[in-house]
């Protein structure tokens, strides 16, 4: 018999809905594994209180056995907050601490602890405001993980979408694109579909940078001198690659139905067609992490923080992925 799952759930930037999502899902869900949330447990009880959630909030020790959560419980592993907390109002004092839950959550899963980890939004603005510099989750958790390349990719039941570059300009974006970049980033991907979700081939898409494709070299030499080698090296060694493909036609029926993942060349290329067909059900995976990562597909919409009014939707679907894939992964890990 499999050994329950342990997930930590960091509650994202305080002032935002992450802790709303959090709390409305343990009011109304009963996980299949141990949801462990990550958060200022009195900032959680307040917003509980102001949400009208009859919630029990529990606290939580990593040093003992736990009695398992029923609906309506959440196991709380607190962290404090720097500042008091107002939804809807950021507080750069309180950025240290959003960073403080996925250093915890991140050594946890790198310690057998958790089995996987899911992170509610935070915001980057309000963490560069407070002088640390930060691009993202999955530049940050990368960091976090001494992980040289990750690879963001955002799934819904229908589609897969990574991406060869994540949070960059787009003037930036060119230069970007090289041989190694490409190379590696898709070898992850081949990689992950194949252990992290089962797939024995996986059938990889791969847009091109420039409109059509570069036209022949008319509208952008990248495809011909950068995408179309490094491409067909890869089918060499096994991994089966389509494209490059313009990306207005890729996105089709006709060319999804052959494909398990579309590799998009920067964020805006792929993912407005993701959040399209998806949105608010989508989930962001975090690959070529030593850990298992998934989170939301939206920011933090302030605006809703304490309304009662944010939807689940993306949310759930990321616990539930991070469940999947623990379990897949389940020869289950020692503490060390």
């Amino acid at each position: 018999m499999h050994k329950r799952l342990r997930l930590a759930l960091t509650t994202g930037e305080p002032a935002g809905i992450g802790p709303d999502l959090s709390l409305i899902l343990a009011s109304q869900t009963h996980w299949a594994a141990e949801v462990i949330a990550l958060g200022d447990i009195e900032m959680l009880r307040a917003r509980a209180r102001l949400l009208k959630l009859p919630l029990r909030l529990r606290a939580y020790t990593s040093d003992q056995e736990q009695a398992p959560c029923q609906q309506g419980e959440l196991l709380v592993l607190h962290i404090p907050c720097r500042a008091d907390v107002t939804p809807g109002s950021l507080d750069s004092r309180n950025s240290t601490y959003v960073l403080e839950l996925l250093q915890r959550a991140t050594h946890g899963c790198q310690t057998g602890e958790f089995a996987a980890m899911i992170t509610a939004p935070l915001h980057k603005g309000i963490i560069n405001e407070a002088g640390m510099a930060f691009t993202g989750h999955t530049e940050y958790l990368a960091e976090l993980t001494a992980t040289p390349m990750p690879v963001m990719m955002l799934a819904t039941h229908q589609l897969r979408v990574a991406l060869a570059t994540t949070h960059l300009p787009l003037n930036k974006v060119s230069a970007a694109i090289t041989p190694a970049l490409l190379r590696a980033v898709l070898k992850i991907l081949d990689q992950d579909l194949r252990t992290k979700f089962g797939l024995k081939q996986p059938r990889i898409l791969v847009c091109g940078l420039n409109p059509h494709a570069g036209e022949g070299g008319y509208l952008g030499m990248e495809e011909i001198e950068i995408l179309i080698p490094t491409i067909k090296q890869l089918q060499q060694q096994g991994l089966h690659l389509t494209g490059p493909l313009p990306a207005d036609t890729l996105f089709t029926p006709r060319h999804l139905q052959q494909a398990d993942a579309v590799l998009a060349m920067y964020h805006d290329q792929g993912l407005p067609v993701l959040k399209y067909a998806g949105f608010g059900k989508a989930v962001n995976i975090t690959l070529g992490l030593p850990i298992i990562r998934t989170s939301v597909d939206h920011g933090t919409a302030l605006d809703l923080a304490g309304t009662g009014k944010a939807e689940t939707g993306s949310l759930k679907a990321a616990i539930q992925m991070a469940i999947g894939l623990g379990r897949s992964r389940q020869a289950p890990t020692k503490l060390h």
